[in-house]
């Protein structure tokens, strides 16, 4: 799938968020995994992350489309993400953040 610089970068705003994390370098996926902005289509990266299709029909338009961690998927028939990496937060109290993002595979 061929995807025009403008929607990546439309998809990536539809990353989710963190305060702590400068929103133009991390963000994360609806399975919670961090994804670095520069990683883009890295699979060999921990925080590599892909555009995928979440919706039939149609074209590429950033409307269809989501980011997602390299590890992780998405199953249109069911309208749900298949979520193997999510964000590591072991020995963290639930208001504590990490000095640098991390991930772990489940």
């Amino acid at each position: 799938m061929e995807i025009s610089d403008a929607t990546v970068q439309a998809v990536w705003d539809k990353a989710r968020v963190m305060p702590e994390r400068n929103p133009d370098v991390w963000r994360r996926d609806q399975c919670g995994a961090w994804l670095h902005r520069e990683q883009y289509n890295n699979d060999k990266s921990e925080y590599g992350w892909k555009i995928l299709k979440v919706a039939a029909g149609g074209g590429n338009d950033a409307d269809q489309l989501q980011p997602f961690h390299c590890g992780n998927a998405f199953d249109i028939a069911s309208g749900k993400a298949h979520c193997r990496v999510t964000a590591d937060r072991a020995g963290l109290a639930p208001t504590q953040s990490v000095d640098q993002p991390r991930n772990t595979t489940g």
